[in-house]
This record gives C-alpha cells, sequence and structure tokens, in this order.
C-alpha cells in the first residue's frame, strides 16, 4: 500500500512530467514544422486528446502497480529543476541541427566519422538514430538522450519501461535475488536499470551496449544504486558463456535492428539463458496491436530516421523467438509501447 502522501507526490510529479514534457513536445513540433515530410500514411494517427488519455491510463496502471507492491516509487518522484531546466536548454540549442538533418534527410555523420571514431562497429549502427547529433556515438548525445526520449513520448517514458518489472517481479517471487543473475541488452544510459536495482537491489546485473559513450554515462546513472557490470559489446556476439543468466532484457531495442540482426540477437539471448529463464523485452508497438495507432506507427520512421523500424513493426515476433527456441509467456500492451516475455524451457 501507498500512503496518502506518497500517492500525492505520485500524482503530483508525473502530472508535472506529462506537462513538462509534453510542452516541450507541442513547442518542439511548432519548430520542426518546416522540417517534417507531409505523412504518408494509410490512415491517421491518435490525436492529441487520445494520446493525453492513453498516458493519463497509463500513469494509473503505474501507480497500481506501486500500490500493489510491485515495485516502489519512482526514486526521481521529487524533481530537480535545475537539471531538468540545463537539459532543456541543452535540448533546444541542439534542435535546429536535428531539423537540418531532417530537412535534408542527412543522417549519416556517424558513419562519416564526424562523431569520432567508429573502428570495429558495424555498418546498421552508424547512422544518426532519430537525427540525433552523434548518434550514439559522443558522450553529449549520451547526456541529451532520455530527455529526448522523454519529449518524444510525452513524459512517459520511464513508466512504459517501468512494465518490464511487472514480469520481472513475478520471476523473482520465487528466486534468491542474490543468486539470479540478469543482463540489460543495448542498456544506454542504464536509465532502465535504476528502476531495475531501485526494486531489487540483489539482484547481479550486467548492462551491455556497443557504444563507449553511453557506457560512460551509464556507469555515472547507476553509480549510486549499487555494483553493476557494464561491458561493451554488440547485442548480435553477446561475450557470455551459455546458459549464464536468468534474465534477459532489452528496452527499445528490437526496432533499431535489421531482420538479419534482429534473428541473430534473439538466437544469443536463447543461447545465454538458463532454462526456465525469461527474456522480456518493451519495444514499440506494431502494426495492428492498436489499429488506431498504425497511422502513427508508419508515420514515426518517416519523422525520425528509424530506417529498421517499418520492417520490425511488421515482423512476428513470436515466430522469431520461436525458431531460437523460446516461447511466448504472455504479451501486454502500454501506451505506445508493447511488453513480451518469452520463456526458455
Amino acid at each position: 500500500m501507498v500512503s496518502i502522501g506518497e500517492r500525492a507526490a505520485y500524482v503530483l510529479s508525473q502530472a508535472g512530467r506529462v506537462g513538462w514534457y509534453y510542452g516541450q513536445y507541442m513547442v518542439s513540433a511548432r519548430l520542426s514544422r518546416a522540417s517534417l515530410p507531409p505523412p504518408a500514411v494509410s490512415r491517421p494517427g491518435p490525436g492529441r486528446t487520445v494520446l493525453l488519455r492513453e498516458i493519463a491510463r497509463l500513469m494509473r496502471r503505474d501507480l497500481r502497480n506501486v500500490a500493489d507492491g510491485v515495485y516502489p516509487l519512482p526514486h526521481d518522484v521529487i524533481p530537480q529543476p535545475v537539471a531538468r531546466l540545463r537539459e532543456t536548454a541543452d535540448y533546444f540549442r541542439d534542435l535546429p541541427q536535428v531539423n537540418a538533418r531532417r530537412r535534408d534527410r542527412r543522417a549519416a555523420e556517424v558513419s562519416d566519422g564526424a562523431a569520432g571514431t567508429t573502428a570495429g562497429l558495424p555498418a546498421y549502427y552508424l547512422r544518426n538514430f532519430h537525427y540525433q547529433s552523434g548518434g550514439y556515438l559522443t558522450d553529449d548525445s549520451a547526456k541529451r538522450y532520455d530527455h529526448q526520449v522523454e519529449i518524444l513520448f510525452g513524459g512517459s517514458a520511464d513508466a512504459m519501461r517501468r512494465q518490464a518489472l511487472v514480469p520481472l517481479a513475478e520471476f523473482l517471487a520465487t528466486r534468491r535475488q542474490s543468486r539470479t543473475r540478469l543482463l540489460d541488452v543495448a542498456t544506454g544510459t542504464a536509465r532502465f536499470l535504476t528502476f531495475v536495482l531501485a526494486a531489487f537491489p540483489r539482484l547481479q546485473v550486467t548492462g551491455l551496449d556497443l557504444s563507449a559513450a553511453y557506457l560512460r554515462q551509464a556507469r555515472r546513472t547507476v553509480a549510486r544504486f549499487g555494483r553493476v557490470g557494464l561491458v561493451q559489446a554488440p547485442a548480435e556476439a553477446l561475450p557470455l558463456a551459455d546458459a549464464s543468466q536468468d534474465v534477459i532484457t532489452a528496452i527499445y531495442l528490437f526496432h533499431e535492428l535489421p531482420r538479419a540482426v534482429r534473428q541473430a540477437v534473439a538466437a544469443e539471448m536463447a543461447r545465454v539463458l538458463t532454462p526456465g529463464g525469461r527474456v522480456i523485452l518493451v519495444d514499440s508497438l506494431q502494426m495492428g496491436d492498436r489499429s488506431d495507432f498504425d497511422g502513427l506507427l508508419e508515420y514515426f520512421p518517416q519523422a525520425f530516421h528509424e530506417p529498421y523500424y517499418s520492417d520490425y513493426a511488421r515482423q512476428d515476433l513470436e515466430a522469431l523467438f520461436a525458431g531460437c527456441g523460446l516461447r511466448l509467456g504472455w504479451t501486454d500492451l502500454a501506451f505506445l509501447s508493447k511488453v513480451m516475455v518469452f520463456e526458455k524451457p
């Protein structure tokens, strides 16, 4: 149970969060209007009223999970206004560069070497995803990323990430945390791991990512949450032993992979997962999950340079993982995201 004070803190903080980030989304949309391509979609996407209603529904679900003891109140329920203002100023200073890339359909600065060394990195990764400055290769990009994502999702990104904690909590209900190993693939800034560690502080946790810059940011992110192993490696070639991980999580990874790499990543997850273990994915909705959102899913890769997204949105993920020996345990929708749990017999 949560106290009246905790409930009030949650409601006020999340309402303020949505207002803050959704407001920036609206300002960004206005400033970006001239650079955005006209929608080439089969049907219109949801309007502002629907989006805000669905965000409110997600927040009620998030609070219910807290009240049910699935996970604690968000660790940042008390805002840090100075840090948020600094991030906002940096975001809007960078936005004209993002819009220039969007206008010119220019997303190859990373592969051209403008973001620094690309040695040993796969070609599919060397793009300015979302038209963002530096792609995934610079410290500035890593510092800016979480703020950008919250604006994109109108302040709901963390609440969607936290829905992965529900099947994780169920899995841990019959296991000792201290003997359970969790691997977070494509951990990025490790934002998701802060919620994992706040809820399950005794887990053995490893975060893996391809970007050295994002791993540097990840170390700062998790510094106050205890010991976390951080490894730089590609998801399609995990440097881990067979059957060495009890839980594998991946948050917003698969839509940024080409189909062949998705196959390789799924196979690697299956290889390193212990029998009886779980893969927990949180990623974008797919076509048909919510037909009223299909137009938005069609437009997203047009506006944000997501070259593999359209194929992801139509791929049968259940069949993909079944081909690697993992069965679908359950799936659930959370606003613009889908949670999927795959199990290894």
